[in-house]
Parts: C-alpha cells; sequence; structure tokens
C-alpha cells in the first residue's frame, strides 16, 4: 500500500463500522427520542438553573438516555442478530416463537433463494453430464470411423459407407450442440418470434422429409396429415416441430404422425409414452435420468426438445400440452395407445 493510501487506526475503523449500524441508528432515534423532551422541560421548568448545574444534569440525562436507546435497540434487533447468525452457521429453517412477522419473511425468502440456487446447482451439473456422456459417445465413434477410413484399405463401396456414418455422427454432435445451445438462450432470456401468415402443411412437410431417413433406419412409418394456416415464426416453429418429432422417432414402436389440427401441430406415437409429468420432463437440463418403457435414458438431453418447444409455444401466445390415448372397448378393433403432444397454436385457419 503506498503512503498516500493508508488505512485508518483501528479504533476509527471500528467507529465508523459501529456509526453504519442498526443498531447504532435505533439507538441515536431511542436517544433523541427520550433526551430531547428532558432537554425542553428542563429549560422551561428551572430556566434560572446555573449553567454548570444545567450541563452536569443535561449529561446525566444524555448518559441514561443513550444507555437506555442502547439496551432497547438491542432488544429490537435480537431476531435480527440471532438470524444473522444463524445464517452464517447454515441453519436457519426453523422460525422461533418471539420470531417477528418480518423475520419469519426473511426466513422464508431465504430458504426460497437457497433453493433456487440448488437448482441452478443441478441444472450445471446436469450440463456437465451432457457434455461428457451425450458428446463423447458420438466423438468417440467419430475417431474410431476415421480411424478405420484413414489405416484401413477398404473398396470404394465401404469408404463411402464409413463416410456417411461419419457425417451421420457429426450430424448428430451439430443438433445436440444446436439443441443445447437453444436451451441455454431460451431459458435466459425470451424467445422472441416475428409472425406471419404461414402455412402448416408444407412447414411439416419439410420436417418429415429431413426425418425420412430416420425413420427408415427404425423402420417407421412417418405421415403428415392435415392443413391450416396460422400467424407463426416458421423458423422457430420448424425448431420446435423436429425437436418433438426427433423424440418421437426415438421412442415410437411403429408409426409417427404429424398432424395440423384446430388446435395447432400434433405429433402423435405408438410409443411407451413419458416416463414422468411433462412440466417435470420440459426443462433445459433436467438432473435425473428418464426411465420410458423400462429403457433408461440419460441425463441432460431428455428434456431439451420438449423445453424449447414449450418456450416457442409460449412465444406464440399458446402452450404445450401431452395426452395418453386409451384403448376404447366401444371399438371392435382398438388402435394401440398414443403419444399425443399438441403445440397449441392461437387461431388456425383450416
Amino acid at each position: 500500500m503506498s503512503t498516500g493510501e493508508l488505512s485508518p487506526p483501528l479504533p476509527q475503523a471500528a467507529t465508523r463500522r459501529w456509526q453504519g449500524t442498526l443498531r447504532a441508528q435505533f439507538t441515536l432515534v431511542i436517544f433523541l427520542l427520550a433526551f430531547l423532551p428532558n432537554l425542553v422541560l428542563t429549560l422551561s421548568a428551572r430556566p434560572d438553573l446555573p449553567p454548570g448545574t444545567l450541563l452536569g444534569w443535561m449529561g446525566l440525562a444524555a448518559a441514561t438516555c443513550g444507555l437506555v436507546g442502547y439496551v432497547l435497540s438491542g432488544a429490537l434487533l435480537r431476531p435480527l442478530s440471532r438470524l444473522e447468525a444463524e445464517v452464517q452457521g447454515g441453519d436457519f429453517a426453523e422460525p422461533h416463537d418471539d420470531d417477528p412477522a418480518e423475520i419469519r419473511a426473511l426466513r422464508g425468502a431465504f430458504g426460497e433463494l437457497l433453493a433456487r440456487l440448488g437448482t441452478e446447482q443441478g441444472r450445471r451439473g446436469a450440463f456437465m453430464a451432457t457434455l461428457v456422456h451425450d458428446l463423447k459417445t458420438p466423438l468417440i465413434a467419430t475417431g474410431h470411423l476415421t480411424r478405420t477410413l484413414t489405416e484401413g484399405k477398404l473398396p470404394d463401396a465401404e469408404r463411402r459407407e464409413v463416410g456417411e456414418q461419419i457425417l451421420s455422427e457429426n450430424a448428430r454432435l451439430l443438433a445436440l450442440v444446436g439443441q443445447m445451445a437453444d436451451a441455454h438462450r431460451y431459458e435466459r432470456e425470451d424467445v422472441r418470434v416475428q409472425t406471419r401468415p404461414t402455412e402448416l402443411r408444407p412447414l411439416l412437410d419439410g420436417v418429415a422429409r429431413r426425418l425420412t431417413s430416420r425413420a427408415g433406419a427404425r423402420d417407421l412409418t412417418l405421415t403428415v396429415t392435415g392443413t391450416g394456416t396460422a400467424l407463426a415464426d416458421m423458423g422457430a416453429l420448424e425448431r420446435a416441430v423436429t425437436n418433438l418429432a426427433d423424440n418421437a422417432l426415438r421412442y415410437a414402436r411403429t408409426r409417427v404422425e404429424l398432424a395440423v389440427t384446430p388446435a395447432g401441430v400434433q405429433v402423435r406415437d405408438d410409443g411407451p409414452g413419458l416416463g414422468a409429468p411433462l412440466a417435470e420432463l420440459a426443462q433445459p437440463f433436467n438432473a435425473q435420468p428418464v426411465t420410458i418403457a423400462g429403457q433408461q435414458y440419460t441425463a441432460g438431453t431428455a428434456g431439451l426438445g420438449l423445453f424449447i418447444a414449450r418456450r416457442v409455444a409460449e412465444a406464440h401466445g399458446g402452450g404445450l400440452s401431452y395426452e395418453r390415448t386409451s384403448l376404447s372397448p366401444e371399438n371392435a378393433n382398438p388402435a394401440p395407445p398414443h403419444s399425443i403432444l399438441t403445440l397449441h397454436l392461437p387461431e388456425v385457419t383450416p
């Protein structure tokens, strides 16, 4: 420290800290409320007192009023001082019988803050789990395929096949990184959309064309039905529908259907359905793995697509809902149960 920036002496620093405390302010207020009336009454009742006697009496009254103010301020602030010590110790959840309403509210606010911090910490851990697990798998696969391509003497047909697999793994990586970037952005800020009249059927046809190869790899039927127009941001809506359709193709048994309905856009599949409530799954970085039909899916990515779709739907003035159709005993040939995710849009015109 330079000579021009000398710190104040310790007693002076302690005095400044004391003057900046609530107890000092309370003590001053109580002192003034007690001392000023005594001063006025004394001067009014005995104006003929000698100056020495008057100063001695006022000094005694001031000392008494200051002591009373100090004691009363400590009593008034005792619940707050106790809360401060408990917060420093990390144990402040249980209120005391003599806590005023304001201190109880403060305890509740601290508890809610810690809960939010715990949630954020859990999401951060899930985010790291996503990076470590879900990015590692395609990177390892790409490394093996590249080594096979560069070190092995492969016929042209096999070389092309390995190259296609590398491109597929690369596309998988890019899609996952894009989802994670969208989820992070949509969690931190509002989704901004620029709506205009949009034909929904061509939008769904485009999504289906891009996902045809994925459906064919699992021998799934991917169909598009319905027509309609709605005020929508085509890019954002297309991203949301793609995420929902991608999840459906992951879980479906035989078929996935993209449909335009009066409510908006629906994605239907004959898979086992969601393994938890939609509100719980549609979180950006869910820290818990999801089990569906006995199969466990990794933490972190299970809710990315649902979360993005929900935020896009909310930005359009709608929402995301889920329902599970059941077998109808009245139907002689009932269809298997289906999962239906509806991306609600306002004012869909057939």
